[in-house]
């Protein structure tokens, strides 16, 4: 079950379950778009991943309880900005590959 996690890891800009700009990669390390894509360049800092876009869990309870009501987001915020130096290096590793070739 995802998380949720409620803030851009990066920038700290609120991302509520329902944000249309939240990204995840596979370990739901989460940004916000602008970070994501511009900021990190589709290039998770933590496990050189790719990103998507994050699910919207239905806030209605349409069947058989899947829904915020009885899977909440988390509300602890997970705030750890990119080292920008680091990343750098990191992203000069992978050398150019897409996302579904690391």
């Amino acid at each position: 079950m995802l998380e949720l996690r409620p803030v851009c890891e990066n920038c700290g800009k609120a991302l509520p379950p329902h944000a249309t700009d939240a990204m995840i990669c596979s370990f739901e390390c989460t940004y916000c778009a602008a970070c994501a894509q511009h900021v990190l360049g589709n290039v998770c800092p933590n496990c050189g991943g790719g990103f998507e876009r994050r699910p919207i869990r239905p806030a209605m309870d349409w069947k058989g309880g899947n829904d915020l009501g009885h899977y909440p987001a988390v509300t602890a915020p997970k705030l750890r900005p990119a080292d920008l130096t680091a990343h750098a290096a990191l992203v000069a590793r992978l050398g150019g590959r897409k996302p579904e070739e690391r």
